[in-house]
């Protein structure tokens, strides 16, 4: 376990390349967008189908 972390950290500390602060918020801005749109996306899917099974057992139950 020891040797895990150690190999862990080496790694963090020296193979791995970090974005730029700028650089980092820019991309968190791009995923919090694409995040909002595909929710609303979804929202409007869930939205179509709810009133079309509605309507289908308004149909039936008639």
């Amino acid at each position: 376990m020891v040797d895990y972390i150690k190999e862990s950290w080496n790694e963090l500390t020296n193979f791995v390349t970090w974005p730029t602060w700028a650089e980092a918020q820019r991309l968190t801005v791009i995923v919090a967008v694409f995040s909002v749109v595909l929710a609303l996306l979804i929202w409007g899917i869930d939205t179509v189908f709810s009133g079309a099974i509605e309507n289908y057992f308004e149909w039936i139950k008639s």
